[in-house]
């Protein structure tokens, strides 16, 4: 069991704080949306919103944090909106509540690797506030103390759950006191039998273990206090989950050398190296045991120095030393810590910025990709392991492992990546394609004459690297389709021996421009240029009688060809024309359509069943479908549910297993039931039926039509 909490218990320490009157009105806020509810152990629901505060307490978080997690059930389990939320409490505070609700309302993706949709929505909450991942952290945290009140296999998914994705992310944050219980608590639902004997070996041990760490830490104190450094010392026998990690991978337990640990605090990095020398003065270090993550941090700003020594009784102790500074972003992570100035923390700090923008940069470059595209993309950039490098100057960059010089100049600024044309690499120059190693020193060369080279997309390891690349060539693409376009309308008017001042008068550029909906002459040699216009046809909307671009291709309608064109649809009898999905009925691959000649937007597609379309019309032109096409359509589905019932992360699962994509989703509420407007994204006609058929199978769902 754990202890139920109140707020007078938390009252003395938030009643320190500067914002203590928004944080007290908070709770009132909260303790009203949860009244009369209650959890599954038996205590008012405003406890948990209450323990997660307590949670978030300890890791020095801000009045924010601390208000929006007083919050952060209220939408979810109350009757809170964002506009209440924001118009009480503010601005941030809803994102992060709106933000935790979201995410509480999908399932995480645990064991499902095809889940990237749930990866992107974690993903986002960080990008706009890492806050709202602290709370998420201290929410599950507090869940899995609690889960002795639900049942066993809920408790294994919740466990999965946890390990899968909340830990690397505790882990990425570099909040160590939620990872660590975290990981214990998941081994304790997951394999009950194994957690109880590694416990029970330690318990066995456990007063003589403390013998041996309270003898060698008496050996240390009186070594430091001798050498005149002030500094604390803690001691401590290695976690669960810690031993049965390093059990799984091989290990035998007399093998596991860290299971005595002991920690030293002092004030400044340069005692960190004095104490360690001071200690392998005294004890023989294990070989190849010391690690200095203080000059080289972790990927998740971890610094300390660590040793292994055989100390007293001849025992094996692992040594950490670091500073007090140090353990505060350890223990609890850099975003507690913002406003800290000394050199090594604005470091870290412009780490923590880099992976954020990393994390703003592959959502918005993959905003329209496919979910797997978009994982790949997640696993290159983020979750791959990292390396460090420096700039000459020193200023640290993290990069995923394999990077390569191009990579490096691209995370500087675009402008250099454009512009390189060589590196050099610890005072030597190599190859471009060199993978970096951690420690490397590197100079970028640049020449502003010099420009990418597309093999360098076969080169670069990150995904920042790759969309710049991608920028610089679609830009380089658009100026000679501009160019070309240009000059193949050049020529078709000297063939028709006419002038280009004559023909294309200032007022003939307007309407040519107005009929085919372009914001400048540009946009026309761009589609000229990329053959989605024949010359002929914008010449003709020039020199002409008609007025209208209907007129003109409704009078000069050719004999019916099946033209190659790139395109979903063929048009019979017409190259290179636009051609748009209609709206109103959004067709999609192996749909009956039929094409009409709209005013400025060459040719509409629509079903021929479209309530819009009259079948006898002038305006009518056969079209077909590309049956080479792999694109994909969005359309519309409607969902019935019968007792408002709220299904939609259910609903957005279900459509993924069939490997559509839900773009939107909106709800019409109406007495007895609600209305899901779900817009998809599918192949065509024989995925729809197959998504139309596994929703319409899902408990509480009435009907699934394409019509409302």
């Amino acid at each position: 069991m754990t202890e139920s909490i109140d707020f007078k218990q938390l009252e003395k320490e938030l009643n320190k704080r500067e914002n203590y009157a928004e944080i007290k009105k908070a709770y009132e806020f909260a303790l009203e949306q949860h009244q009369g509810m209650k959890r599954l152990t038996g205590d008012d629901f405003i406890t948990h919103p209450l323990a997660v505060v307590k949670i978030l307490m300890e890791l020095n978080v801000d009045d924010t944090t601390i208000i929006a997690a007083l919050l952060h059930e209220t939408m979810m389990n109350g009757t809170a909106t964002y506009d209440v939320l924001e118009e009480n409490f503010g601005t941030d505070v809803a994102k992060i509540v709106e933000s935790i609700t979201k995410i509480n309302n999908l399932d995480l993706p645990g064991k499902n690797d095809n889940s990237a949709i749930y990866l992107r929505n974690i993903l986002v909450g960080l990008t706009e506030d890492v806050r709202t991942l602290y709370i998420k952290l201290a929410d599950r945290l507090h869940n899995m103390r609690t889960y002795w009140a639900v049942d066993e296999e809920k408790r294994k998914e919740k466990a999965e759950e946890t390990l899968d994705v909340l830990v690397p992310i505790a882990h990425r944050l570099g909040i160590n006191s939620i990872k660590s219980e975290l990981e214990n608590l998941s081994l304790y639902y997951l394999k009950p039998d194994v957690y109880n004997d590694i416990l029970e070996k330690l318990n066995d041990t456990v007063s003589s273990l403390n013998d041996y760490l309270d003898d060698m830490k008496q050996e240390l104190i009186d070594i430091l206090t001798e050498a005149g450094i002030k500094f604390k010392i803690k001691g401590r026998v290695k976690s669960v989950y810690s031993i049965y990690n390093k059990l799984n991978n091989g290990k035998k337990w007399d093998q596991i050398y860290d299971i005595l640990a002991l920690r030293i605090f002092v004030e400044k990095e340069s005692e960190c190296y004095a104490v360690v020398g001071l200690i392998h003065a005294h004890f023989r270090p294990v070989p190849n045991r010391f690690k200095d993550y203080i000059a080289n941090p972790k990927e998740n700003m971890y610094q300390s120095l660590h040793t292994t020594v055989f100390g007293v009784s001849d025992k094996i102790f692992e040594v950490q030393i670091r500073t007090y500074e140090m353990d505060e972003i350890a223990e609890k992570g850099i975003a507690s810590h913002w406003s800290y100035k000394e050199k090594g923390v604005k470091k870290v700090q412009k780490l923590m910025e880099q992976k954020l923008e990393l994390f703003r940069s592959i959502i918005d470059t993959n905003a329209s990709e496919t979910d797997d595209t978009f994982k790949e993309a997640i696993n290159r950039s983020i979750f791959s392991k990292n390396i460090y490098v420096y700039t000459p100057k020193g200023d640290v960059m993290e990069l995923p492992q394999g990077s390569t010089p191009i990579d490096f100049a691209y995370r500087i600024h675009s402008k250099v990546g454009d512009t390189m044309v060589g590196a050099i690499v610890n005072d030597q120059m190599v190859p471009i394609n060199t993978e970096l190693q951690n420690d490397d020193i590197v100079k970028i060369m640049t020449n502003s004459s010099s420009t990418p080279n597309i093999d360098w997309l076969n080169i670069v390891k990150t995904n920042q690297a790759r969309d710049k690349i991608k920028a610089f060539f679609s830009k380089k693409d658009k100026e000679e389709y501009i160019a070309k376009g240009k000059d193949i309308l050049e020529k078709e008017l000297r063939k028709r021996k006419l002038s280009f001042n004559t023909i294309f008068s200032n007022e003939a550029i307007k309407k040519v421009l107005h009929d085919l909906k372009f914001e400048d002459i540009d946009e026309l040699y761009m589609a000229l240029g990329s053959l989605r216009f024949t010359p002929g046809y914008v010449i003709n909307l020039v020199d002409t009688d008609k007025d209208r671009v209907e007129d003109i291709l409704i009078e000069k309608r050719p004999q019916p060809i099946k033209v190659n064109y790139k395109s979903d649809v063929y048009v019979d009898g017409l190259d290179n024309i636009l051609v748009n999905m209609a709206k109103c009925c959004m067709p999609v691959k192996g749909d009956k359509i039929v094409g009409y000649i709209t005013k400025g937007q060459g040719i509409t597609v629509h079903k021929e069943n479209c309530p819009n379309v009259n079948l006898t019309d002038e305006r009518l032109i056969k079209v077909t479908w590309n049956e080479n096409t792999t694109n994909n359509f969005y359309t519309n589905i409607y969902v019935k549910v019968n007792e408002n019932k709220n299904i939609m992360a259910e609903l957005i699962t279900e459509i993924g297993k069939k490997e559509a994509y839900v773009r939107s989703c909106n709800t019409i509420e109406k007495e007895n039931y609600l209305v899901y407007v779900l817009n998809i994204r599918i192949r065509n006609t024989e995925m729809l039926e197959q998504v139309i058929n596994s929703v319409a199978k899902m408990p509480y769902v009435a009907s699934v039509s394409q019509n409302i």
